[in-house]
């Protein structure tokens, strides 16, 4: 299950759902998450002035875990994929990790 919420951005639309949707289905890859886990994507805005007025927040809600969470100081729509590994890095399983 994947949820996706953008508050406030200038991401509204299906546009934006679909680029937290590429982005949820990108992590469970990466992650290799079982189908129970939930992942939400989030783009929140950011008072930081290194985030670009936005952030995204990833949370990953697996059954019988604590949710863990992985934040990128940048919009949703800019998170690449060589970015988005390093900062799931601390929720992979020791496998994931040595892959």
């Amino acid at each position: 299950m994947a949820r996706f919420f953008m508050r406030g951005r200038g991401g509204s639309g299906e546009g934006a759902r679909d680029a937290a949707r590429k982005l949820a289905d990108r992590i469970r890859e990466i992650l290799q998450l079982e189908e129970e886990a939930t992942v939400s994507v989030t783009e929140i805005a950011c008072g930081d002035p290194a985030c670009g007025g936005a952030e995204t927040v990833i949370l990953v809600m697996r059954p019988g875990r604590r949710t863990e969470a992985a934040k990128l100081l940048k919009p949703l729509a800019t998170v690449t994929e060589e970015e988005l590994i390093p900062a799931l890095a601390p929720l992979a399983g020791p496998e994931v990790r040595s892959a």
